[in-house]
Order: structure tokens, then sequence, then C-alpha cells
């Protein structure tokens, strides 16, 4: 298990040791983050043997279920910033407070999204168009996977505790170990109980709420250690959610960019769809690696501004500066590296993306129109992400800073010049095939969209409003 404190004196490591620690934060993080989809693809592979109505409601729940757990991701964003930041200032019983109601936030959020996803359910389904034996099938796997929900949201907040004190390793173990377990509890469920695909949707609640004991535990332990009471703390409650609050904001803002691009490419026919469908997944697989990078730029700059904040206390006391031969992280430093290797690791994979995307498609289809469609849409994505490393690195800044709120506004300005390029797009402009309308779509999206991102939060690292 990594560490579960970090002192307020760190010394400040050199580039190579400082990317050193980049890398062993961003590493374990990727593996956690890949760890977690492997959830879906388990019960997908398993659910298809039932047939296709099990499978098509599988797809279509999954779908609900991801959408409603993404909503509250902001979980882990927040309490990795207010625990880092705290714990780098010293104040170890302040980070683990903070970290104990944010797990009490995600078990009450949690409980009130699986009561009303278990009675929504049924018309959710329908208003997406489902009916007859892929309708029940959808909502029999949304009922048994509702009870879930409060261990899903609490593995936010105790995954976001333990970056925040810089163990990313816990993280990776724990969701490595889950999606293991997943296997198990859906081959006993679905075929030795012969449940169906209600057994699988049971099966990933269960991996879930074990996950969730595992991640909680060490926390709650040090807590416990450190005299700090587990019961909730209504002032830490309102200030978890505060925090939270803009984040969320953010993360909506996304999900409405997200949802544009597909109606979009939806609007421009089947096979543009089924190519776009092909593009965003390599791009969100490469994204991947991107947030891996984000997740050890929000936990370091966390801890160094909560360094900075203990040193400014100390000066503003006595005049003097910390000593002891430590000197805190440098911000300023954790910035520059952090952004070098977003735009690096961004550029190299977009070379591999550019390099691959003549045989890349095929590995999502074997129609000749969709990967010939895919493959100018492929490049253009590739060429942007350079850009898509920087602005994936900027929002882990700000957000290991805590400026949710910042983030929240920029989140709903950077949808004033796509959407309406977007709605261009679908109305076949300025392309004169589908084809080229989903190159433009997605020159749109990787170089408008996430130029705006890149540009307003680019814009607010330059000055020091962030940091405070």
């Amino acid at each position: 298990m990594g560490p579960v404190f970090v002192g307020a004196h760190v010394s400040s490591p050199s580039t190579a040791g400082l990317d050193r620690r980049i890398l062993s934060l961003a590493v374990p993080a990727l593996g956690a983050l890949v760890a977690e989809p492997l959830f879906v693809l388990i019960d997908s592979a398993m659910v298809g043997h039932l047939g296709a109505a099990s499978l098509a409601g599988l797809s279509l729940a999954s779908s609900v279920l991801t959408t409603v757990v993404g909503l509250f991701v902001f979980l882990a964003y927040a309490t990795t910033a207010t625990t880092a930041r705290l714990f780098g200032a010293g104040d170890r019983r302040g980070g683990l407070r903070a970290g104990v109601d944010g797990l009490w936030l995600a078990a009450l959020l949690g409980a009130g999204a699986a009561l009303a996803l278990g009675a929504a359910a049924p018309g959710v389904v329908g208003a997406l168009g489902a009916d007859g034996a892929v309708a029940r099938a959808a909502v029999a796997y949304l009922r048994t996977s509702a009870p879930g929900l409060p261990g899903m949201l609490v593995v936010f907040a105790a995954t976001g505790t333990l970056r925040g004190l810089l163990d990313t390793r816990t993280p990776f173990v724990v969701a490595t170990a889950g999606a293991t377990l997943n296997v198990g509890l859906n081959a006993l469920l679905l075929y030795g109980a012969r449940m169906g695909i209600a057994g699988s949707g049971l099966g990933t609640a269960l991996a879930q709420s074990a996950m969730a004991v595992a991640l909680a535990v060490p926390v709650l332990r040090s807590a416990r250690d450190a005299g700090v009471g587990l019961a909730p703390s209504r002032t830490g409650l309102r200030a978890s959610l505060g925090s939270g609050a803009p984040l969320l904001v953010r993360t909506i803002s996304l999900r409405a960019a997200i949802l544009t691009t597909v109606w979009a490419a939806t609007a421009l026919g089947a096979v543009p769809l089924a190519a776009h469908q092909v593009v965003g997944s390599l791009w969100n697989f490469a994204a991947f690696a991107l947030d891996a990078l984000a997740v050890a730029a929000q936990a370091l700059v966390g801890t160094a501004l909560g360094q900075a904040d203990a040193a400014g206390a100390r000066t503003s006391s006595d005049g003097s500066v910390p000593t002891g031969g430590a000197v805190p992280v440098s911000v300023e430093a954790v910035l520059r590296r952090a952004l070098g290797w977003g735009a690096a690791t961004g550029a190299a994979i977009g070379v591999v993306l550019a390099a691959a995307s003549p045989w890349l498609p095929w590995l999502f289809t074997s129609e000749a129109a969709v990967a010939s469609a895919a493959r100018p849409a492929l490049l253009v994505a590739a060429s942007a992400m350079p850009l898509a490393g920087a602005v994936f690195l900027f929002d882990g800044i700000l957000m290991g800073a805590g400026d949710g709120r910042y983030l929240a506004g920029a989140g709903l300005v950077t949808l004033v010049p796509y959407a309406p390029l977007a709605v261009a797009v679908a109305h076949g402009l300025p392309a004169a095939s589908p084809t080229g309308g989903l190159a433009w779509l997605w020159a749109a999206f990787a170089w408008v969209f996430m130029g705006a991102r890149g540009l307003t939060t680019g814009l607010r690292t330059r000055g020091t409003a962030w940091r405070r």
C-alpha cells in the first residue's frame, strides 16, 4: 500500500526527480483508469452469451449507468484538491477530516442516486425508445446494479483522498482486484445462479461495494489514528458539496459537448456515425494516458500549494522561511514539467494514430465504407493530440488548485464557439459529403472545442489568481 500521509516538507526535486515523481503517480493512475472500463467490457462479454436482447439491454443500461456515475466524478477531483493542499500545508488532521467528509457525502449522494435510478429505470429505458425483451433486460440490469451506486461514489471519494496523499498505487491495486472479482461474481450469478442479466448487474454492484470498502478502510484507519472523528461533519459536508458543485457544472458542459458531437454525427448518416464511434473510441483510449498525467499534476500541484501556504504562514508570523533542510516543491516546476509531459505524450500518441490510421479502423469494423470514412477524421484527431495533452494538464493543474468556479465558467464558455459549428456540420456545411462532414466535425471538436478549453485554462495558469 502506498503512503497515506505526506508531510509539509517535501524536498524540491531536480528535473529528473520531478519527472520520476510524475511518472510514479501517473503510471498507477493509468492502470486504475483502464481497469474501470473493464467492468463494462466484462459484463458485455459474459452477457453476450445470453442472447441479442440481453446484450442490447446491457448496452442501453450501461450507457445510463455510466452517465449517472460520470456526473459524480467531481467527488474524486474535489477531494484530491482539498486533501493534497491540506497535507501539503502540514495539516494532517484537516486533510483526513476532509477525506472522511468526502466519503460520507459520496455515500449519501450514492444512496439518493440508487433510490432514484431504481424507481425511474422503466421510465428512463422507455424514454430512450426500448421496448419488449430489450427494455426488460435493461431495467433488470439497472435495478440490480443501482444498489452499487453508493459504493461506486465512495470509490471516487476514497480514490481522490488517496491521490491527495500522493498514493495512486492503492486505487490501481483495488481497481484491478475489483475487475477480477467482477468476473467471478458474474460467472457465479449469471450462470451458476441462473439470474441472467440481473446477475451481471448484481455482480457489478457487489464488486464496486467491495472496492469501496477496500479503499475507504485505509482512509478511515488513518483518520481514527490521528484522532479525527469518523462521524460526518455538517460543516465538512457543506464544504465538500460546495467545492464539488462547480466541478459538476464543468462535467455537465463536457457531456453536453460530447452529446452534441454524437447528435451531429447521427445527422450525417449511419456510415459517418459508425465511423465516429471508431474515432471516438480511439480518442477516449488515448485520453486515459493524458488523464493519468493530469491526475499526477493535480496531486502535486495541490501539495505544492499547501507547502506554499505553510511557508507563507511561517514567513508572516516570524519573518523567516522554512528551515530544516527541506524546500517546498515549486509550483512553477510542477507546472512546467507536467505540461511538458502532457504535450510530449500527446504528440507521441498523435504520431502513432496517424501512422496507423490506414489499419486501426479495421480493428473496429469490417465494412470498407466505415473504415474509409473514419480515416480522415482519425488523422484530424491525431493532429490535435499535442493540444489535447496540454488541455488535460491545464485541467489537472487547476483542479489541484481547487479552482472549480473558474473551470465551471470556462466549461460553459467553450460551448459557445463549438455548438454552432457542430450544428452547421450536421446541416451539411461546409462539407460536400457526409464523409467529409465527419472530418469537419472532428476538426471542430478537436481543434475548436479543445482549443477553447486550452485557451481559457491556459490563460488562467499564466496568472496567479488560481493559486489562492
